[in-house]
C-alpha cells in the first residue's frame, strides 16, 4: 500500500487524543448487542474503540490495520479496559487469516483504497463462516456534499472512496440482506466525525 496512505493514518493516530473517540460506533454497538458472541474480525480498526467494546462483551476479537500508531492506541485502550485483542499490522492478503475463521466481520468506516477495496471485500467473505454476519457502516457517495459544507464530519474527499448500494450488493452477493439502506445521521465520534453525514448501513448473513 502506498506510503502516502500509511503516513496519513500514522499521523492521525499519533496524537494523544483518540481521533474517533473511545466509545464504539452506535450502529455496531446496536448490532453486536443482538448477536451471540463468537469470533469477530475488525478490518481497518484504527485506534481500537470497536474491538475493545466487542471484547468487553465476550467476543474473541481479531483486528488489523496498516498503522502501527493505531495499534499502539488500541493496545493502550484494551489495557485500560482490561480486555485482550489480537491486533495485526499489515495488508490483508499477507495476514494469514483462515477460511471460515470468523462468526462476524465488522466493517466500520473501512474505506480501503478504491483499487483494492472489492478484492478485500471478497477475501474477507472467505474468512466468514457460513451463517456468519457482516456489520457495515461507511460513508455513501452522497456524503461529499456534507463534507464540503462541514469538514469536521470527516470521511474521504474523493467520490471513488465512498460507497453506493450497488457496489455493496455486488461485492457481497452471497448474503441474506437483513438491512441495507442509505441514511443521513448525526455523528459525534471524537474530533474526526462530528456533524451530519450520509452513510450506508448493511447487515448481512452469509449463505
Amino acid at each position: 500500500m502506498e506510503n502516502q496512505w500509511l503516513n496519513k493514518w500514522n499521523s492521525r493516530y499519533s496524537k494523544k487524543s483518540y481521533a474517533y473517540g473511545t466509545e464504539p460506533n452506535l450502529y455496531l454497538k446496536k448490532k453486536l448487542d443482538q448477536l451471540n458472541t463468537g469470533t469477530i474480525l475488525f478490518p481497518a480498526e484504527g485506534e481500537g474503540r470497536n474491538t475493545v467494546y466487542a471484547a468487553q462483551l465476550g467476543w474473541d476479537v481479531s483486528a488489523f490495520d496498516i498503522s502501527e500508531a493505531g495499534k499502539q492506541k488500541a493496545t493502550q485502550l484494551a489495557e485500560q479496559k482490561e480486555v485482550s485483542i489480537d491486533y495485526k499490522i499489515g495488508e490483508l492478503e499477507v495476514l494469514d487469516y483462515k477460511p471460515e475463521q470468523f462468526d462476524a466481520i465488522a466493517l466500520i468506516y473501512a474505506h480501503f483504497p478504491p483499487n483494492i477495496r472489492s478484492n478485500y471485500h471478497r477475501l474477507l467473505h472467505t474468512y466468514l463462516k457460513k451463517g456468519g454476519t457482516i456489520i457495515f457502516e461507511a460513508f455513501s457517495k452522497d456524503h461529499l456534499k456534507f463534507r464540503n459544507k462541514n469538514p469536521h464530519v470527516g470521511g474521504p474527499m474523493d467520490l471513488d472512496s465512498l460507497f453506493s448500494l450497488e457496489e455493496l450488493t455486488s461485492d457481497f452477493q452471497d448474503y441474506e440482506i437483513l438491512e441495507l439502506k442509505k441514511t443521513t445521521i448525526e455523528l459525534n465520534e471524537g474530533d474526526g466525525h462530528v456533524g451530519t453525514g450520509s452513510v450506508i448501513r448493511f447487515l448481512g448473513r452469509k449463505r
